[in-house]
């Protein structure tokens, strides 16, 4: 007994240890979150879905075993690692990549097995909140610019607006706009990447999985352009200082407003079976005594 009290002792004070070692790579993170609209804003919601989906999945599987293991070395050690070469690099995503290799390493040193497979999903999950650099990413950048800047070409003299694409740049009667990175729709790519993945986790059926995941790209490419049309209606309207006010980060919103409920309502249940399970829950409280 005095041995297993002195085990979990020491896994506590090894945990408060490697929360002080990584409080500095949080503190990254949350920068690199709230930087703005068009970089990783969606990061900061991660954990806190990850710490929910954990604890949903363990309360719902109370017959799973706590037995840690020493496995868990395997991927702490690695991962430990990782933040001390960051210490000296100073990249921090070093050592913000090694907090979601660190994470199945806690789990199993202070859970076990069973349980760090049954939440597997959200610990995974967590990759999501990594910022990606601009280096690794700037060819998909500059595909989604063409894209957004020639979609738009295409559909805004519909409007009445004369518009012609060159390259990634919009030349109008009042004003030349420039789809910059910022405005490629990476971040809303990204976002909804991570919301679809989320969606079909929960989803019924791996037809409507599919359908989900496979959805996230083009939902999240469309609202882009639908934005950019728009920003393109209201410079022609009121003129290009219109993008220096709150509109221009505020219409970055939008497209997480536009594709991400979308996302949502392909992942819903089916029409029956929300029919059967509401039936189900009518007749279980029409039978129980009050």
């Amino acid at each position: 007994m005095q041995n297993r009290l002195a085990a979990r002792v020491a896994l506590g004070l090894a945990g408060l240890a490697i929360i002080a070692v990584y409080a500095p790579t949080v503190v990254w993170l949350w920068g690199r979150w709230t930087m703005s609209v068009w970089h990783n804003a969606h990061g900061a919601l991660i954990p806190p879905a990850v710490a929910y989906l954990a604890y949903a999945e363990l309360k719902r599987r109370p017959d799973l075993p706590v037995a840690p293991s020493a496995w868990g070395f395997a991927l702490l050690g690695p991962a430990l690692f990782l933040h001390a070469l960051d210490t000296g690099m100073h990249t921090g995503l070093l050592s913000a990549a090694s907090i979601v290799l660190a994470l199945p390493g806690l789990a199993l040193l202070f859970l076990g097995g069973a349980r760090t497979r049954a939440i597997l999903f959200p610990l995974t999950f967590m990759l999501f909140a990594l910022p990606i650099p601009l280096s690794l990413t700037e060819r998909l950048h500059l595909v989604l610019r063409h894209i957004a800047a020639e979609a738009t070409a295409a559909v805004v003299p519909f409007l009445g607006i004369p518009v012609y694409a060159e390259g990634t740049t919009l030349n109008m009667e009042s004003a030349t706009l420039a789809v910059g990175d910022a405005c490629s729709g990476f971040s809303t790519l990204y976002a909804a990447a991570a919301m679809a993945c989320l969606i079909a986790y929960g989803a019924d059926g791996w037809k409507r999985k599919i359908v989900v995941l496979a959805s996230a790209a083009p939902l999240a490419i469309a609202a882009n352009v639908l934005r950019i049309i728009l920003l393109v209606a209201v410079v022609a309207e009121t003129g290009v200082d219109v993008l220096e006010t709150w509109i221009h980060p505020a219409s970055g919103m939008l497209t997480f407003a536009l594709a991400l409920p979308v996302i949502m309502w392909l992942g819903r249940p089916p029409a029956k079976t929300a029919t059967v399970v509401a039936a189900r829950t009518e007749a279980t409280d029409i039978a129980t005594p009050r």
